[in-house]
Parts: structure tokens; C-alpha cells; sequence
């Protein structure tokens, strides 16, 4: 059976720090697929903010919509561990990029991989519910 692969960047840009709650955890007693697409989705909006952005801004009518997400899991998380997850851009197209996620964590002293992600961004202009193109002052920031 073939299975995803992402190939991830050598840099991250961006690093936060999330701590699993109980209701992260689902009836394997590990962190549910679900609660990892939220984890990813905040790591996604404080990565942008740190950048001065939003997904949904109409005022400056650059949001973001999210268009496509892969995911493949590499170890279990359980509730009370710290997730770090690091984010950056990549794969600039002419209406939008990927974001890509390596989520890890450090239990007894070692380091473990939880999941690698990618979500593919599309910019989009939530007052006329249209794609657009990427603005070249966002692209310049993302990539840094």
C-alpha cells in the first residue's frame, strides 16, 4: 500500500510550544488525528500573526483558506506532553503556498516525532468569496 510522503524543509521558521490537554486525547488514550489537525491549525495562526497576519482579514482582504492537509504520524502523544511545532512556508505558487509542520515532543530525555504535516494555502478574499492572488509583501514574509 503506498503511503504519503512530505518531504519536509531543512529550516523551520517558526517554533511554539502546545501542551496536550485531556480532550486532545481520544479512546486509544493517545492524541486523536483530530486533535492533531487542531494543533496544527493553531501552531497556523500564531505563525502568522508573529508575521502580522490573520486567515480571515477582511479589512486588508488578504485571508487564507485552506485548501488541502497531509499528514503522516510518526509516534503517539499523550496527554501532558509539550508539543513543539515548528512551521514554515514553501512551494510559492501565483494564489498561494504550503505550510509545512513537524510536530515533536521530549519524553524521558528523548526526542520524539509525533507527525509531519503540509496544508496548502490559498489566498483568498473573504469579501467577495474569491481566490486572489498572493501578495508580494505576504510572500516576502513568509519567506524569511
Amino acid at each position: 500500500m503506498a503511503r504519503i510522503k512530505i518531504d519536509l524543509p531543512e529550516h523551520f521558521s517558526f517554533n511554539i510550544q502546545i501542551p496536550i490537554r485531556i480532550q486532545d486525547v481520544n479512546y486509544g488514550n493517545h492524541v486523536g488525528n483530530d486533535a492533531i489537525l487542531s494543533i496544527m491549525h493553531e501552531a497556523r495562526i500564531q505563525y502568522l500573526q508573529s508575521l502580522g497576519y490573520k486567515e480571515l482579514d477582511k479589512v486588508a482582504n488578504t485571508g487564507l483558506i485552506m485548501a488541502d492537509v497531509a499528514m503522516t504520524y510518526k509516534g503517539e502523544g499523550f496527554h501532558g506532553d509539550i508539543f513543539n511545532v515548528a512551521v514554515t512556508a514553501g512551494d510559492f505558487g501565483p494564489f498561494g503556498f504550503d505550510l509545512f509542520y513537524k510536530i515533536t515532543t521530549t519524553r524521558d530525555q528523548q526526542p520524539i516525532t509525533i507527525a509531519e504535516a503540509k496544508t496548502g494555502m490559498i489566498c483568498f478574499d473573504y469579501n467577495t468569496r474569491k481566490i486572489m492572488k498572493l501578495p508580494a509583501a505576504m510572500k516576502a514574509a513568509l519567506e524569511l
